[in-house]
């Protein structure tokens, strides 16, 4: 054996491996989250796992939202795939059902904190009786009302409206009430703003929306037309700025802080969003109504983590999806943040009890809808997509509401049966 040969070429690694990105050769890894979403709280939980984990830590890395589908496609069919993937959750059934994702039932059979988790998380990242990911986030959508604003008006600040025809009722006291101010808000160019704030309305009065696959049917129920005809009203009798047409989501987190909305159906976010705006403002939180009194719903929205197809590393995989689950991260990471907790059952903690607004619309979590459909994009969140042409034309034009709807549900099948 040659020793000297050996030590040169021992030497000649070692300057190698220090030369290379530590990512290159330690026993990281590798995440990809989307862009746009919640990345502080993502950030946070990163950073939590990396602290107790320092022999396996993940390394984050952020895509376009928009790159994100064709990204992971091409990964998968590279082999070079991330161990780890925040997606989001509406996409979920889409890679499940096209055997791009890891099955991780097996790892879950005895896991009690899945039990608790956000059924709309849950739900979709299930197909086929098979498990594929856990809740990452969640953002739900609720009701915010200017208190401000209804005190002005003669309302009562502490009484948030109960069905639709409160809501008009009382944006016909707020708007004007000082320059600039309307009653309710509602986006005019944005589809996932609108199924995030607007498609509530509808599921809680009892109609539904998108259809599951080519055999539903879309837009059923008497509810539909009538809180479609109820938007429309809104729009005619000016009870929302005629400028909201051209709002695209850009600035959609933006609206309520401004102080010049008296009701809007919007997420948690905007809780610090909006005190960091308007410090002074005052302002409550309940959850969004349908036409009767009594009737309620919410988007539950956010991202799933699952693991690629393919990943070499699932049992670490997963283990971060049970840290992110654990008592300890729902309350010392997600709760202490003032995020929504993952969890139904962490809701009751102490970084909430300081903050009686996440106790509100952590209600939404419970009674949160997620649409469950294999073309998500095409149905709803396509700016060229059937349900915000819909929504443009009640909400900007005269014709026919049964006719609009008509179009729309032909469309909406047309696309599902593709």
């Amino acid at each position: 054996m040659n020793l000297k040969k050996l030590t040169m070429g021992a030497v000649a690694m070692a300057t190698l491996l220090a030369a290379m990105p530590m990512s290159a050769w330690a026993e990281d890894l590798q995440m990809w989250e989307r862009s746009g979403g919640n990345a502080g709280m993502v950030d946070a939980l990163v950073a939590a796992w990396n602290e107790k984990n320092p022999d396996r830590k993940i390394v984050l890395t952020y895509i376009p939202h928009t790159e994100m589908v064709p990204k992971l496609a091409q990964s998968i069919a590279s082999g070079e795939v991330p161990d780890l993937m925040g997606l989001d959750l509406i996409y979920g059934p889409q890679f499940e059902a096209a055997g791009q994702l890891e099955d991780i039932t097996s790892y879950f059979a005895d896991d009690a904190s899945i039990k608790t988790a956000s059924p709309g998380h849950m739900k979709v990242s299930t197909y086929d009786g098979k498990l594929y990911g856990v809740p990452l986030y969640a953002d739900v959508s609720a009701l915010f009302w200017n208190k401000d604003l209804f005190k002005k008006a003669g309302l009562d600040p502490e009484v948030p409206p109960k069905s639709l025809a409160e809501i008009h009722d009382f944006a016909k006291k707020i708007t004007g009430v000082e320059e600039g101010a309307y009653g309710y808000y509602l986006a005019g160019n944005c589809a996932g703003c609108n199924i995030f704030t607007f498609g509530p309305l509808i599921w809680a009065s009892g109609g539904t929306i998108e259809p599951a696959d080519a055999a539903a049917e879309p837009l059923t129920g008497d509810a539909v037309p009538k809180v479609l005809e109820w938007a429309r009203m809104m729009h005619k009798e000016g009870l929302i700025n005629p400028a909201n047409q051209a709002e695209n989501g850009e600035t959609f987190h933006l609206q309520f802080g401004s102080g010049k909305v008296g009701m809007m159906g919007t997420g948690n976010f905007n809780i610090t969003l909006a005190r960091e705006q308007n410090p002074n403002m005052n302002f409550g939180i309940t959850l969004l109504p349908g036409l009767e009194a009594g009737q309620t719903a919410s988007f539950a929205g956010g991202d799933i983590v699952t693991v690629p197809k393919g990943s070499k590393r699932v049992a670490d995989a997963v283990d971060f999806m049970k840290f992110i689950l654990s008592d300890e991260v729902q309350v010392e990471v997600y709760a202490k943040m003032l995020n929504m907790t993952t969890r139904g059952d962490m809701v009751d903690n102490k970084y909430y009890a300081e903050e009686p607004l996440i106790k509100d619309v952590a209600k939404a979590i419970d009674i949160g809808v997620t649409p469950y459909t294999l073309k998500f994009f095409e149905l709803i969140n396509s700016p060229q997509g059937p349900w915000l042409q819909m929504l443009q034309r009640v909400y900007y034009t005269d014709d026919p509401i049964d006719t609009i709807i008509a179009d729309a549900k032909q469309q909406m099948k047309d696309i599902a049966a593709e």
